[in-house]
């Protein structure tokens, strides 16, 4: 599932977005989304701190699979309200063959809180 590519964009305009690495120290279900979904607690670091997500991951990971995992997530988006959940940042993934999520990654080992350039 493949999509054009978007506009031609500056290199300030992609320093704005602010995108870092942490780590899962919970998952658990989210039965009140609308899609399923879990809400996960991630761990950025003393600057930053834990902050939660609501993503929808169901497809290929578990809970227990989450909790230590290093994923990627932008940052200084603004809360969004989820059902009951506030969603502090957007966990990041690319779409497999069906659209599923599959995880942004890290292939080292990385402190938290590192930003992506």
């Amino acid at each position: 599932m493949s999509a054009a590519a978007a506009e031609t964009i500056s290199f300030d305009d992609f320093m704005k977005v602010d995108i870092r690495v942490g780590e899962v120290i919970s998952a658990e279900p989210f039965p009140q989304a609308r899609k399923p979904a879990f809400k996960l607690a991630i761990d950025f670091g003393p600057d930053i701190g834990v902050k939660k997500s609501s993503a929808q991951i169901t497809v290929h990971y578990t809970p227990d699979q989450l909790v230590g995992r290093k994923v990627a997530a932008v940052v200084n988006f603004p809360p969004r309200q989820i059902g009951p959940f506030m969603s502090e940042v957007l966990t990041l993934g690319f779409p497999d063959a069906a659209g599923e999520v599959v995880l942004v990654g890290v292939d080292r080992e990385v402190p938290v809180g590192g930003r992506l350039f």
